[in-house]
């Protein structure tokens, strides 16, 4: 169904994975196309519960967009080129209604760190290296590198690795707080497993409502108390918010998944 991802389902966790291990999973037309059509499957897959991306490999997890697609073109087509692939993947996938966990093995540069940056949660191995290195092209990141960086490690760091376009370690990135945890590469699945279903554990239209209100805070423009206190209100007229304070009431385990 797909050219350049592989998509695996099991027990509510979506497993995608960039599948060009020879170009280093790197991000051309066509693997944007297959993961917004994936995830508009998992959105509507009520076995999808949390998604983990990742790429083939040990080498990569994306190491950059595939540059001999655009290196002729104009002002014009740049700009298409950056709005439409935020449109369809990058923003898509920060404002997912269901959790995504990117799974860096491996090199994550240029627009692989950038969708790394969308995922809600990331999680590395050690022998992960990450950077923005454009302006080495004669460009800058296009797919809200330069937003989303400064928003996770402040403007200095972002600036610094933006303006030189170097790579920082896995320890480095933990540092910096760009990675929520770093683990030896063989344990890196488990651990976004683990995640995963300590998540899957709760309930999914609260956690749709708390990615929008953390999203919301982020946004020029928009009030996130305002959003917050709105999805807070929505939640009180759902089933699973009964199930959930029955469930405690009753001194029981919540089942989200039949509520």
């Amino acid at each position: 169904m797909f050219e350049n991802i592989t998509v695996e389902t099991n027990d509510f966790v979506t497993y995608i994975t960039i599948n060009r291990p020879s170009q280093l999973n790197a991000l051309n037309k066509q693997t944007i196309h297959d993961l917004n059509l994936a995830l508009q499957n998992c959105e509507a897959d009520s076995n999808t519960g949390v998604i983990i991306l990742t790429g083939s490999g040990e080498k990569a997890f994306v190491a950059g967009a595939d540059i001999k697609e655009f290196a002729d073109f104009t002002i014009a087509e740049g700009g298409v080129l950056a709005s439409h692939g935020q449109e369809i993947l990058f923003d898509y996938v920060e404002n997912f209604p269901k959790p995504i966990i990117a799974a860096i093995n491996g090199f994550a540069l240029g627009g692989g760190l950038e969708l790394a940056l969308s995922a809600h949660i990331r999680v590395a191995s050690l022998n992960a290296k990450m950077g923005l290195p454009e302006v080495s092209l004669g460009v800058i990141p296009g797919y809200g590198g330069t937003q989303r960086l400064a928003q996770l490690v402040g403007r200095g760091r972002a600036n610094e690795m933006i303006f030189t376009a170097g790579m920082i370690s896995a320890e480095e990135a933990l540092k910096f707080g760009l990675v929520n945890s770093i683990v030896e590469q063989q344990d890196l699945i488990e651990t976004c497993e683990g995640i995963a279903r300590k998540i899957l554990k709760n309930s999914p239209m609260a956690i749709r409502s708390a990615i929008k209100a953390v999203n919301a805070g982020f946004k020029n423009g928009v009030n996130g108390f305002e959003v917050e206190i709105e999805e807070f209100g929505k939640c009180f007229g759902t089933t699973e918010f009964k199930e959930g304070t029955r469930a405690f009431l009753e001194k029981r385990k919540a089942n989200f998944r039949e509520a």
